[in-house]
């Protein structure tokens, strides 16, 4: 099967300066993906989807996190017979992960997912995954084809042993060309493997060959530590090169984490506004108050506190003041006792024990009168 391929996604940015696009865009539920879109956020539940209650508090938790998409596991009927009350309760749109069973993708479409993410490694060929496609049409639904290295189609594993990134590559090709030719482009795909360095080449590689939004992700990452490096290299990387239109970061454990790191990975690519951001040296010698401790408090806070600053947090008067001058404010420790800055211009000297409080009060005092300038 041959399938002639725009050459658009050449153009793709090539820095990060740029604005990163696809030639084409899908929306799902009202959230636009490709095109001149702000890179989209989601994850998914780790509830049983049939459990509404425990689903929709975790899918309000990822909304109220960042997620803008929430993906939910169908391996079953009655994870499909409970979408139509997740879709109507859910603040943002879902997509439901269907493996093995087009029937169950077809069943989650009726009941209102705004997308379907299918494997083509194991949905059961193209006959069933053209009626996934007649009831997307019908739905008004994207499709994610979503290919993974640990179960690509049966034919490609002698190529995936030579050239793993080219077997997903090849694997999703197929599948667009698939249902374009069957009249259905409303497509996202993705292509994904545990290893960043295969991620980043087969990704690189798809940008070329398809015009359809790119998901990015590292499937299987890890743990938070981890995976959140993993995640970090792959995406980071693919991002800073115009590559990529949504993301996942895969995390084992709570899905709110990967919002968090992929809300990180946007900001230290200035893809989002930078939000709360905290700097604190690494330690060394010289440090004399309990910098870890009180760099951690800072941040809990200031994520708490929710404004669009960044706050110094340092351990000596080497790096202190000149890096508390580049932050909005900060605070530089000595023995029992430290400094707190404004805009680099100190304000008090307070003790140790008191040093995050004075910070977060004339924090305080300067939003209140708008004296950040």
């Amino acid at each position: 099967m041959t399938w002639a391929v725009s050459s658009a996604a050449a153009g793709r940015a090539s820095s990060r300066a740029q604005d990163l696009f696809s030639e084409r865009s899908v929306s799902l539920g009202g959230v636009v993906v490709g095109g001149a879109a702000p890179v989209v956020i989601q994850s998914m539940t780790n509830t049983p989807t049939e459990d509404v209650v425990s689903t929709l508090s975790q899918i309000r938790a990822l909304a109220t996190a960042g997620a803008r998409l929430v993906r939910v596991a169908v391996p079953g009927p009655e994870a499909a017979n409970a979408l139509g009350e997740l879709v109507a309760e859910s603040p943002v749109p879902l997509i439901a992960d269907v493996h093995f069973d087009h029937n169950l993708a077809i069943r989650a479409l009726e009941r209102g997912a705004a997308g379907i993410r299918i494997n083509p490694g194991n949905l059961g060929g193209y006959e069933r995954a053209g009626e996934v496609a007649d009831a997307a049409a019908a739905a008004g639904a994207v499709i994610r084809v979503g290919v993974n290295s640990g179960s690509l189609q049966r034919d490609l594993r002698e190529m995936e042993e030579r050239d793993p990134a080219g077997a997903l590559v090849e694997s999703a090709v197929r599948y667009c060309g698939f249902f374009e030719e069957r009249g259905f482009s409303n497509l996202k795909v993705s292509v994904k493997s545990s290893s960043p360095v295969v991620t980043i080449d087969a990704n690189r590689r798809l940008s070329h060959r398809i015009p359809h939004p790119l998901h990015l992700g590292v499937t299987e990452a890890g743990t938070p530590a981890r995976g959140s490096i993993r995640s970090a290299v792959a995406l980071g990387a693919l991002l800073a090169e115009g590559v990529g239109d949504t993301i996942r970061v895969s995390l084992t454990g709570d899905p709110v984490r990967e919002i968090e790191v992929a809300l990180e990975i946007l900001r230290s690519l200035e893809l989002l506004p930078s939000g709360p951001r905290v700097i604190s040296c690494p330690t060394c010698g010289r440090t004399q108050v309990a910098l870890e401790s009180l760099a951690l408090e800072v941040e809990r806070r200031l994520e708490e506190l929710g404004e669009d600053l960044t706050v110094a947090v340092m351990g000596c008067v080497v790096n202190g003041p000149g890096e508390a001058r580049k932050a909005d404010f900060g605070i530089a420790g000595g023995r029992g006792e430290g400094v707190v800055f404004a805009k680099g211009r100190p304000v008090r000297k307070v003790s140790q024990e008191k040093l995050v409080d004075e910070l977060f009060a004339v924090m305080a005092e300067r939003l209140e009168t708008d004296e950040l300038s």
